[in-house]
């Protein structure tokens, strides 16, 4: 049986001023295997990236964890509890333990270096080596990822390449102190099909080759189905449903999960098929609805939807929240 890298238990976040925050996450629970990949899915503000952010200890001013553990093994078998590290065992801990993709490159990389600079700047907070063996590591990651080039790429500005390139940069950047867990956050949202295709061929045999276990933030279904081992679905700061990536396409139990589902485009559709899209949206954190935050937007709901349920396992390693789990099995 597989090492668990990661539990996270009860989290909650919450944002503003600590005797009236505003919660963003509400009771988030799910764990990760070394070696596997769990997919955080879910539409624009469920709460995907500010759990991503959380573990890497990077939530914005105002932002604090209110309860929870989120445990984290490393690659030498220290546990660490993530809520309790000092910013300066967290910065320690970030790059060769757990290390994060961004969404956007351009917002991450700084255009005034290179991108080599960027790259080295990990082995030079991180691993004791001289500029020139920095340098020869920082190409070498650069081959790694598929840049071609890689020896004169290294000196290129962030400007000067391609979406995909730099996308490629990012993943480089991430993995050169080779993390146990690398945090993907919608890494190929931004790029045309064919170079998503590439990006995500490129980390599944990076993530094979390194040993690595992945957290893919996404709200795209047909990555899910294509890189996730397990798959945590979110609403509204919560987590609605969690199972393996088989059971979850064959035998979806939230309302929610089959609207997400439903919502795929067909390959090969009928004449007259149509899309089947979930309608409404996400309600703000400030105005959930009691209980089932989902049930505003749900076909099946009813009034005792209104007191809630907790995520349960509905068969073995399938939890759900939903009083109709049986009648979407």
């Amino acid at each position: 049986m597989s090492e668990t890298i990661l539990t996270v238990e009860g989290l909650r976040v919450g944002f503003g001023r600590k005797a009236s925050p505003v919660v963003a996450l509400r009771d988030v629970s799910f764990a990760l295997k070394r070696g596997e990949t769990l997919a955080l899915v879910g539409e624009s503000g469920s709460g995907k990236s500010v759990t991503s952010l959380a573990l890497m200890g990077l939530l914005p001013p105002g932002g604090q964890v209110m309860a929870g553990r989120m445990d984290f093994t490393d690659r030498a078998g220290t546990r660490h509890d993530l809520t309790a590290l000092t910013p300066t065992r967290r910065r320690a801990l970030r790059g060769p333990g757990l290390s994060m993709i961004f969404q956007e490159p351009m917002s991450s990389l700084n255009p005034l270096f290179t991108v080599g600079d960027q790259i080295g700047e990990m082995l030079l907070l991180h691993e004791t080596l001289d500029a020139k063996a920095r340098r020869r590591r920082t190409i070498e990651m650069l081959e790694l990822v598929e840049i071609p080039g890689a020896a004169n790429r290294v000196d290129t500005y962030p400007h000067e390449m391609s979406g995909g390139m730099r996308q490629r940069v990012m993943i480089a950047m991430a993995m050169i102190c080779n993390p146990a867990l690398l945090i993907a956050d919608e890494p190929t949202t931004a790029l045309d099909v064919t170079i998503q295709a590439q990006i995500l061929d490129l980390m599944r045999r990076l993530q094979k080759d390194l040993g690595m276990s992945i957290l893919f933030i996404t709200h795209d279904m047909g990555v899910v189905a294509e890189m996730a081992d397990e798959v945590a679905v979110m609403y509204a700061g919560a987590v609605v449903e969690r199972a393996g990536v088989l059971d979850l396409f064959d035998r979806p139990r939230h309302p929610y999960t089959r609207g997400l589902l439903a919502s795929i485009p067909d390959p090969d559709p009928k004449p007259d098929e149509r899309l089947v899209p979930i309608p409404g949206s996400v309600p703000p954190l400030t105005m959930l609805p009691k209980g089932c935050a989902f049930a505003p937007r749900c076909p099946l709901a009813e009034p005792a939807c209104e007191r809630g349920v907790s995520l349960t396992e509905k068969a073995p390693g399938h939890f759900a929240a939903c009083i109709h789990s049986e009648e979407v099995a």
